[in-house]
């Protein structure tokens, strides 16, 4: 064979072997999801949060969750912001990207000014970006100051998520799923969520990080969206 040619690997216990290249996109997301894992000394919590309250909400799950966010973040600057060059960025403006998978791969699409957006709000414009996911603009694939992951759709009940550099913290939703709650000391059947969240331990340390997680739940858990 010719000076630069690789030839396919024969056929063998794996079959015929197909070399596929990958997309710009797919590239782009190895690229990105390689860098945080190496260069990003993050760390996770989880947290069961009881979806009772949210349940009659007339929004779907990701809009509940961006909304929750949003005003939590309002309280935890140093989860809306990010390390860069041994220096903290605090945003002033709240922008909580929404993980959209696509066919190779995901991208991330921005819901800018969350925290002044209510729920029926959030939801069309949710679905006004998935509706148009392949033409965002630039700052609507990159002006996020906190990512949310809801896999809930898929039937996941815990995933672990990838921060989006130099984002501070990415927040995974799992589904909500049929478990036991306590409700003024009473076990009752309830609806329940996993909440992980992945931070940059160089901004977002473990006690804010939790303090973070926890006013997250108790807006959920309390309906007060």
């Amino acid at each position: 064979m010719g000076a630069g040619v690789t030839e396919p690997p024969s056929p063998g216990v794996k079959g015929t072997v197909q070399i596929v290249e990958p997309t710009q996109a797919e590239r782009t997301v190895a690229r990105r999801a390689a860098e945080a894992r190496a260069t990003v000394p993050d760390h996770e919590l989880s947290v069961e949060v009881d979806m009772g309250a949210c349940i009659g909400l007339p929004a779907p799950s990701t809009a509940i969750l961006v909304r929750a966010i949003a005003l939590v973040l309002r309280e935890h600057p140093r989860a809306n912001a990010a390390y860069r060059d041994g220096r903290f960025e605090l945003y002033s403006r709240v922008n909580v990207g929404v993980a959209m998978p696509q066919v190779d791969g995901q991208l991330t699409a921005t819901v800018f000014d969350a925290d002044r957006k209510g729920l029926s709000q959030l939801a069309s414009e949710i679905d006004e970006l998935q509706g148009r996911a392949s033409e965002l603009t630039s700052p609507e694939r990159s002006g996020a100051t906190v990512t949310l992951i809801d896999l809930g759709r898929y039937g996941v009940s815990r995933a672990s998520p990838i921060l989006s550099a130099p984002q501070a913290a990415a927040l995974a939703a799992g589904e909500i799923r049929h478990a036991p709650v306590v409700r003024d000391a009473a076990v009752l059947p309830g609806e329940v969520m996993t909440l992980t969240l992945a931070c940059d331990h160089r901004i977002l340390y473990g006690a804010e990080a939790a303090g973070f997680l926890a006013h997250i739940r108790e807006l959920l858990e309390r309906g007060v969206l």
